[in-house]
């Protein structure tokens, strides 16, 4: 579990409330091979400009 502080470091806790904040779980969500919405989400976040490849800065290979 972690909270941000006032500069955006991450607080690592073992608490679920501190200082009347919920923490976030600092552990990604589990994946399902048998996920049976991956395809609406990913159609979801195409549209909406918020895949990986459509942000700006952050493609992996770039042309000479």
């Amino acid at each position: 579990m972690f909270t941000l502080d006032a500069e955006g470091n991450r607080v690592y806790t073992l608490q679920k409330v501190v200082d009347g904040q919920a923490t976030k779980s600092a552990h990604p969500a589990r994946f399902s091979p048998d996920d049976k919405y991956s395809r609406q989400r990913v159609t979801t976040k195409r549209r909406f400009g918020l895949l990986l490849t459509q942000q700006p800065g952050t493609a992996s290979w770039t042309p000479e």
